[in-house]
């Protein structure tokens, strides 16, 4: 008896080389490239000692584009954006629209003050700053030993 050892990466070993090609194209296709990629922007996440900072890397959008709502202590941050390419005087065999949207929330801590969070937009990040209250504030001090 042979003993023969199968390896799904390699296409010639494969039991029909022809059918896997077939998925690939098909999956690698660009329709379906972007429908499978996660379009919500990554988040950085931090503290100091006065103020929470988050930061969401989100380029070729304007600050009109987004829309910050706070509801019960979560911080929404949205996105819409249209885009439509019109060109007169052209018969068009493909023509795309683009449309993108997310939504991003966090939960804001106890400590944050709702009242005086500030949002800037620059290079292509979000960046926003919600100061602590003052019960909340990080105090360090020295501690004498004796």
């Amino acid at each position: 008896m042979t003993l023969v050892k199968f390896n799904p990466d390699n296409k010639r070993n494969s039991l029909m080389p022809g059918f896997n090609d077939v998925f690939d194209s098909i999956f690698n296709d660009t329709f379906f490239a972007d429908l499978m990629v996660t379009r919500v922007p990554a988040a950085n996440i931090s503290e100091s000692a006065d103020h929470y900072h988050i930061e969401l890397a989100a380029p070729g959008l304007k600050k009109e584009d987004f829309k910050l709502t706070l509801e019960r202590n979560v911080l929404s941050i949205s996105v819409e954006q249209r885009t439509e390419d019109k060109q007169e005087g052209r018969n068009y065999s493909k023509r795309e629209y683009s449309y993108s949207s997310f939504v991003r929330s966090f939960t804001l801590p106890e400590s944050a003050d709702e009242n005086s969070i500030q949002a800037a937009y620059n290079d292509g990040v979000l960046a926003i700053n919600i100061p602590k209250r003052e019960e909340a504030k990080t105090i360090s001090r020295q501690i004498e030993i004796k």
